[in-house]
């Protein structure tokens, strides 16, 4: 029996408009992206636009001749308004919302739109405002961080601190809530910050308001912040090495929570919080002056994300997940007396 044909994805067509563009050839391509070249052969006929090769009309057109019966996004029906209002509102995106109305409608296909769909209702739509602004509402401003051997280093000078490889077995799996990342969001010329806390089990995010970048502002915005977690919730928080957490012996004082650093210049020790910065700079963009922004404003902007169904919790939201966590402790603690 054949191998079964497999669809090109978006991420092999785009590979396919650069490298024609950079001047491969269709056999070296089909090559690198372990393809027929007889498959990129068509895919071109199919994308060619003025006198090049575009990406998303081949996507359009295969999608197109593969299509059958009536499409469940159209302008005016009530599946398309939840969408777009998921996108456009909520910041949710194609695949968040596509996992979320298959989890909320299981057994109704009518109600449920992959996110392929959503993709391709977005990018079909003929120019103007709407489509405009659903491609705007697509991007979450991930950018590559710059190393940290540019400027000055703001690492070291840390008294006591304790390395991650000391952290708790349990922290390293993601059953077990308590367990924080922390960082700061840097405004321009890094003279304003946002420090934000992430469980590593729910995804459940806070975020608190600092006067600045100093240890001092940093220490008073995360104890007041850690404080309203319950004690249970408090176990464990990993940062970087970043000056800013010098204070660190007063915060476990302050709240009961273990402080650990990850090793110099490993994000991927923090890959929950670095993930949630990311989400973030789509509110709070990289160069702009972040100390206007109100502890009110930075709540709001965290239940946002809080309410947002995440691939990873099988599309629950980080606020379900830990509502159940919460849920458990105090039948726990009621079952014990």
């Amino acid at each position: 029996m054949g191998n079964k044909y497999r669809q090109l994805s978006m991420d092999e067509r785009n590979s396919l408009q650069r490298g024609l563009n950079q001047g491969m050839s269709l056999r070296a391509l089909a090559k690198a992206l372990q393809r027929s070249p007889s498959t990129l052969s068509r895919e071109c006929h199919r994308g060619w636009v003025g006198g090049s090769y575009d990406a998303v009309a081949g996507r359009e057109t295969a999608w197109g001749r593969r299509r059958r019966g009536e499409r469940k996004l159209v302008n005016g029906n009530a599946l398309t308004e939840r969408v777009t209002a998921a996108i456009l509102e909520r910041k949710w995106s194609p695949e968040q919302v596509a996992g979320r109305l298959r989890l909320e409608h299981p057994e109704d296909k009518s109600e449920r739109v992959s996110h392929e769909t959503i993709y391709q209702y977005i990018y079909a739509h003929p120019s103007g405002e709407l489509k405009r602004v659903l491609i705007e509402a697509l991007r979450q401003g991930h950018q590559k961080r710059r190393p940290r051997s540019r400027g000055k280093d703001r690492r070291g000078g840390i008294p006591n601190m304790r390395s991650i490889r000391e952290r708790p077995t349990e922290a390293e799996g993601r059953q077990v809530p308590g367990h924080w990342e922390g960082d700061l969001i840097k405004g321009a010329f890094n003279g304003s910050a946002i420090g934000t806390l992430v469980d590593r089990s729910s995804r459940f995010v806070i975020l608190t308001r600092v006067d600045d970048g100093t240890a001092e502002s940093v220490l008073e915005g995360f104890t007041r912040r850690l404080r309203t977690l319950p004690k249970a919730f408090r176990q464990t928080l990993t940062y970087d090495q970043g000056k800013e957490m010098a204070r660190h012996q007063e915060l476990e004082h302050r709240t009961g929570i273990r402080v650990y650093f990850a090793d110099p210049h490993s994000p991927w020790q923090r890959p929950t919080n670095e993930n949630t910065n990311g989400l973030l700079r789509q509110y709070f963009p990289k160069g702009t002056d972040l100390s206007g922004y109100s502890q009110r404003r930075l709540t709001q902007v965290a239940e946002e994300l809080n309410n947002r169904p995440r691939k990873s919790l099988g599309f629950r939201t980080p606020a379900e997940v830990m509502t159940q966590q919460v849920r458990e402790l105090h039948a726990g603690v009621a079952l014990q007396t």
